[in-house]
């Protein structure tokens, strides 16, 4: 296998969380007396740091967008985790990675411990060496911060070896940016153009693809 260690995206790469957080996004919303769009209007919410889409998508400034991660949080911590499922094929394709001798990691932009909390909850926490994600005081917020702290704790680690695994151009740029080839994925909330644009290194369309685009 020529990437021992792999890193994977959350939301759209290991589960389908679109649901959870589209009714957080409109619970804020709601909070801040902005009456929320349809459904298919807030799915650019899945996968990026909250406060750069309420930032983008409805011109807030950081105390604004603070006070609607705060509201958008109220509503996740109750229910908006469980409103979640794991990708079929995804507990399969990370037992053969973890047989055959990867180093497997989450990196995401969901905050750690709500990482953690869905991680166990659906059985995949057993698989992962780390489950590394964004601060809740948001100092750590993007991906690329993210895999930054990951490779921290893997200083030994050569980056040729490492891949990250993601549905968005987030997951991608991110990885450009220290030097970390990137495999996009299809069945999440990107598409092709998003991630041919990105330049991400090959695209899988399916979950049980990666077995052989990794």
């Amino acid at each position: 296998m020529k990437y021992q260690h792999i890193f994977f995206d959350l939301d759209g790469t290991l589960t389908d969380s679109a649901d959870g957080i589209v009714n957080s996004v409109r619970y804020a919303l709601e909070k801040q007396g902005i009456v929320p769009p349809a459904r298919e209007q807030l799915l650019p919410f899945v996968g990026p740091p909250l406060l750069d889409s309420f930032h983008k998508y409805y011109g807030m400034d950081r105390e604004q967008g603070m006070q609607a991660i705060e509201a958008y949080r109220e509503y996740f911590t109750d229910r908006g985790w469980k409103e979640n499922s794991v990708y079929e094929g995804i507990p399969e394709v990370l037992k053969q990675l973890k047989d055959a001798g990867a180093h497997l990691y989450i990196a995401t932009s969901k905050p750690e411990p709500f990482a953690k909390r869905i991680a166990e909850h659906f059985g995949l926490a057993g698989y992962f060496d780390r489950i590394a994600g964004a601060t809740l005081d948001e100092r750590i917020t993007g991906k690329g911060q993210v895999i930054q702290m990951l490779l921290e704790e893997l200083a030994d680690i050569p980056v040729s070896q490492i891949v990250m695994v993601g549905d968005r151009e987030h997951d991608v740029l991110g990885a450009k940016e220290h030097g970390i080839a990137c495999v996009g994925v299809l069945y999440g909330y990107g598409n092709r153009k998003e991630l041919e644009q990105a330049q991400a290194m090959t695209i899988c369309p399916t979950p049980e693809a990666l077995l052989t685009c990794l």
